[in-house]
């Protein structure tokens, strides 16, 4: 039974996410992300067969988990949120708003240098701290 409602609601967030893209009302991502959600927890298989994944392994456990980023990634990841911030900036002529922006993006900068570079690693119970710049 559980299982049933999973992939349903998993299908109705995962058609109102598609409904998203076209409509300005309704967020896709946050939609797309409910979806993942629901259809992961509806098949054991299939959360074991996404967890196995490239792609996790390469964005979520090397990236998050370990933060493990190279500097060549870390530039790209900025460049991307440079655009991201800069469309608004070009599209409303609004000074204030254009300084915030600036301002939220120079935090995201040295927030997530730092979070990646310079936090450490967090070490399990039992475990020794790892010694970052000896990996280095």
């Amino acid at each position: 039974m559980k299982k049933i409602v999973f992939i349903i609601l998993g299908c109705l967030t995962f058609a109102l996410g598609t409904l998203g893209i076209f409509l300005p009302f309704l967020p896709s991502t946050v939609f797309y992300l409910l979806t993942t959600f629901f259809w992961l927890r509806s098949s054991e298989k299939l959360y074991q067969k996404f967890v196995a994944s490239k792609f996790y392994e390469e964005h979520i456990t090397k990236t998050l988990i370990r933060k493990e980023i190279t500097t060549s990634r870390m530039v790209r990841m900025f460049i991307m949120m440079f655009i991201v911030f800069l469309i608004p900036c070009l599209l409303v002529d609004n000074v204030v708003m254009r300084v915030t922006m600036a301002c939220v993006y120079v935090a995201h900068v040295i927030g997530l240098t730092w979070y990646f570079k310079f936090s450490g690693r967090k070490c399990s119970k039992g475990k020794a701290k790892v010694d970052v710049k000896a990996e280095v």
